[in-house]
């Protein structure tokens, strides 16, 4: 047998069989279709790791829970949906999923409601305290690496310690925040807190709120400042040039270059907030703020499995669906 034979070479050095199919298929490929190609491997591992669990955690909800020997119930299908969504379950799970009527006292009682405002709030606060404090740390004078120094720190501090610093700050007779009726502190006398605001589910959530303000405005800030540093100063010079003042340098020049900057920093902080239940076990406790990643938990270390992997995929699902509102913006920006 000739060496062309076993080579699957054709008379002339022309290529023949399934491996000279593939590299011909490959070289025409376009370069965007082959750098697909090259992450394909690594795009499907992901994909196994993000989404196994998940339908893992779909099949596990699609079975009752079982309070006995067994690890899970029966077969409910959607059941498990239907009875926490229209409040059939409020009764045995440790705090309610959707609020049951529209007051204060049952919104913040409420695990979706608490999850939504405690995001919605915190992420609003810490974009905007981040793109100024960016603003700042972008301009040159003296001192500004200990400034840095000075913002990233709270962001260094673990969550434990971080929410025993604000637990002992509000803590009544401990803190120095929280007075007395006898004495109340400022923050009592101007009706902003009341004298046990961590057994209150407002003044708690506040609290937290608070806390997770202090600690990751500067998680925000280092991002926007990473796209603010990739300006081209030449621009800003041009305009100075040309007669434009502060403002209108930041309004047509910084603020549309950094637009998508701060919509990926928001996004990360909203996934993020919305998985929040690390400080509040720390600072309150989820039987005063309740969320949704307390209602999980809770309901799993209650063998209570179909109605936490319920509450778990329902999460996701939200998750998923602020990803997209975010995905859908920022193409819109693009196209803009």
């Amino acid at each position: 047998m000739s060496t062309d034979q076993q080579t699957g070479d054709l008379p002339g050095g022309t290529r023949s069989g399934p491996y000279a199919s593939a590299v011909r298929w490959m070289e025409n490929l376009s370069e965007t279709q082959y750098a697909y190609l090259l992450l394909s491997p690594a795009l499907l591992l992901l994909g196994v790791v993000a989404f196994w669990p998940l339908l893992s955690t779909f099949r596990l909800s699609l079975f009752a829970d079982s309070f006995g020997q067994a690890s899970v119930g029966n077969f409910v299908g959607l059941g498990n949906y239907v009875a926490i969504v229209t409040g059939e379950r409020t009764a045995l799970l440790p705090s309610p999923f959707l609020p049951q009527s529209l007051t204060v006292n049952a919104m913040f009682n409420s695990a979706i409601a608490v999850t939504l405002v405690f995001t919605i709030i915190s992420v609003s606060i810490e974009t905007v305290i981040g793109f100024a404090q960016a603003l700042i740390l972008d301009q040159e004078f003296r001192g500004r690496r200990w400034v840095r120094v000075a913002i990233i720190l709270p962001w260094a501090i673990p969550i434990v310690v971080q929410g025993m610093i604000f637990y002992l700050m509000f803590q009544p007779n401990i803190g120095f925040l929280v007075g007395t009726p006898e004495a109340p502190a400022l923050l009592n006398s101007l009706g902003l807190i009341s004298f046990t605001p961590l057994a209150n589910a407002q003044d708690a959530t506040m609290i937290v709120i608070v806390a997770d303000v202090w600690k990751t405005t500067a998680f925000m800030a280092l991002l926007i400042l990473a796209g603010m540093q990739s300006i081209d100063r030449s621009l800003f010079d041009v305009a100075k040039v040309a007669g434009a003042s502060p403002w209108q340098r930041f309004k047509y020049i910084t603020l549309p270059i950094i637009l998508p900057t701060v919509m990926v920093a928001m996004l990360f902080r909203t996934i993020q907030a919305m998985r929040i239940y690390g400080l509040i076990e720390t600072v309150a406790g989820c039987t005063t703020v309740p969320s949704l990643s307390c209602l999980v938990v809770t309901t799993f270390s209650n063998r209570m499995l179909g109605s936490s992997a319920t509450v778990a995929f329902i999460t996701a699902a939200v998750i998923g669906v602020v990803v997209s509102v975010y995905i859908v913006g920022y193409a819109r920006g693009d196209v803009a």
